[in-house]
C-alpha cells in the first residue's frame, strides 16, 4: 500500500485479488460492509450486525491485526490516520492529493513508518519521523539503524528522537499541531505507526484460547481447540522453526500460505503449514533492508547461547567498477555452531543473501555447512567468496 499512496502502483484495483464478483463465478459468496456481532460456537451460528444469523459447519477466523493507537486527545481528528487496509490508503492518498499536502508527520519508525516515509518523501512532500527511540527499526543492529539513519537524512526525512506524543490539535500554518515531549510541531497530515496487536475479540467472545502473543492458538492444521473452527492470518500464531515457540508475525505471505493450509483441511486434505523462520524485509529509498531467523535476544530467550558477526563488504566482485555497500550480520549457537538468524542492509543484494541464509536456517545447517556453500559465482553479483562465506567462516572461529 505504501507503494500505491506513493503513486508507484497507480490504480488501488491492481492491489485486489479477486473482486466479490470473481469469487461469485466460482460459487462463493462474499459479503463486504458487514460486521460480525457474534459467535454462538453451541447452535455453530455467526450473527451479523442486521440480525441475521447464519449457520456453520466450518468457520475460519481471519480478522486480521488491527493498528494501536497513542490513546492521545485529538488522535481522532481528519488527517490523523492509520495504515491497515487499502481503505485507508485510498483515503490517505486521496487526502495528500486533493489537499495539496506540503508536511507530513509519521509517528513510528517501524515498517510502515520506514516505507511510508519514502513513499510521502517521493511525493515531495515534507516528512518527519517521531520516534520513542533512537534508531529506527530497533530489529536490526545498531551499525545498521545508523546506516538507515543517514539514509533518511540523504533523502531529507527529519528524524527526531525519544518522543512522546502528548495531543493532537488544529493547527496554525498547517492542519494539525502534533504536541509532544520534545515541543510541538505541525503538518497537513499525521500517520499513526506506532504499531499492531491481533484482532481477537469475536474469538475470546466464542471462549477461542489465545497463545502468549496474544494471537489465536492453533495447530500445524490451523485448526482451534474448537470443533470446526479455524484461524488463518495475521491473528493467528506461527510455529518458529528455530526457537521452536508460536509466535505472531502478521505478514502477507504467511497469511496465504495459512489460508491455503486451512481450505485444503476443510476440503478433505490433510495439510500442514511447517512454520515459519521470520524472514522479512523492506525497501527505504537505495537501501534493502532485510532478515531472518532470531537475533541475540531472541536466541537467549529460546535457550540458545548465541554469537554474532557484522561484516562490512560488497554485493558485487571488488574488481567491478561502482561497487554497492553491503553489511551482513550472522548470529549462531556457540555450543553447536547452529545457524540462527542474519541480517543485511545494503544498497544491492541484501534480500537475496537473506533469502539464502533463510534456506540455510530452514533446513538447519551451521556454519562449517554455511561457510562453504556452493553458491553461483560471476563478478557482478558477487565475489568468489562471497560475504555470506565470509561472515559464517568468521563466526565460526569466534566460537
Amino acid at each position: 500500500m505504501p507503494y500505491y499512496i506513493g503513486d508507484v502502483i497507480k490504480d488501488e484495483k491492481s492491489l485486489i485479488a479477486r473482486t466479490p464478483e470473481k469469487f461469485r463465478e466460482s460459487g462463493i459468496e462474499v459479503r463486504i460492509d458487514t460486521r460480525v456481532e457474534e459467535i454462538d460456537p453451541v447452535k455453530r451460528l455467526v450473527r451479523l450486525a442486521g440480525g441475521e444469523a447464519l449457520p456453520y459447519d466450518f468457520l475460519v477466523l481471519g480478522t486480521g491485526m488491527k493498528p494501536l493507537m497513542p490513546g492521545i486527545p485529538g488522535e481522532e481528528r481528519e488527517g490523523v490516520f492509520t495504515l491497515k487496509r487499502l481503505t485507508d490508503a485510498v483515503r490517505m492518498k486521496t487526502w495528500l492529493r486533493d489537499l495539496s499536502c506540503r508536511k507530513a508527520i509519521i509517528v513510528g519508525a517501524g515498517f510502515i513508518g520506514m516505507e511510508m516515509s519514502e513513499a510521502i518523501r517521493n511525493l515531495g512532500i515534507e516528512t518527519q519521523v517521531f520516534h520513542r527511540g533512537t534508531l529506527p527499526v530497533n530489529r536490526w543492529d545498531p551499525e545498521f539503524g545508523k546506516w538507515i539513519l543517514e539514509e533518511l537524512g540523504r533523502h531529507r526525512v527529519g528524524f527526531v528522537t525519544n518522543v512522546e506524543t502528548r495531543a493532537v490539535e488544529e493547527g496554525r500554518e498547517h492542519r494539525l499541531r502534533l504536541i509532544t515531549n520534545r515541543g510541538e510541531d505541525e503538518a497537513d497530515m499525521i500517520l499513526m505507526a506506532v504499531g499492531i496487536q491481533p484482532a481477537t475479540e469475536l474469538a475470546r467472545q466464542m471462549g477461542l484460547p489465545l497463545g502468549k502473543t496474544g494471537a489465536i492458538r492453533v495447530n500445524f492444521s490451523q485448526r482451534t481447540p474448537q470443533e470446526g473452527v479455524y484461524a488463518v492470518g495475521d491473528c493467528a500464531e506461527s510455529f518458529h522453526r528455530v526457537s521452536g515457540q508460536w509466535v505472531s508475525i502478521p505478514l502477507g505471505d504467511i497469511a496465504n500460505k495459512q489460508g491455503r493450509v486451512a481450505g485444503g483441511n476443510i476440503g478433505g486434505g490433510k495439510m500442514i503449514f511447517p512454520g515459519i523462520v521470520g524472514s522479512q524485509c523492506f525497501k527505504l529509498f537505495d537501501l534493502e533492508v532485510a532478515a531472518t531467523g532470531l537475533d541475540e535476544r531472541e536466541a537467549l530467550q529460546s535457550g540458545f547461547h548465541p554469537a554474532s558477526t557484522l561484516v562490512w563488504g560488497n554485493s558485487t566482485a571488488r574488481s567491478m567498477p561502482g561497487n554497492k555497500k553491503l553489511g551482513l550480520k550472522l548470529i549462531a549457537d556457540r555450543a553447536t555452531g547452529k545457524l540462527l538468524g542474519a541480517q543485511a542492509v545494503g544498497e544491492m543484494g541484501a534480500v537475496s543473501r537473506i533469502n539464502t541464509l533463510a534456506c540455510a536456517i530452514w533446513a538447519g545447517l551451521g556454519l562449517d555447512d554455511v561457510g562453504w556453500l556452493d553458491l553461483a559465482y560471476s563478478p557482478p553479483f558477487g565475489g568468489s567468496w562471497d560475504p555470506i562465506h565470509i561472515a559464517a567462516q568468521a563466526l565460526r572461529r569466534q566460537i
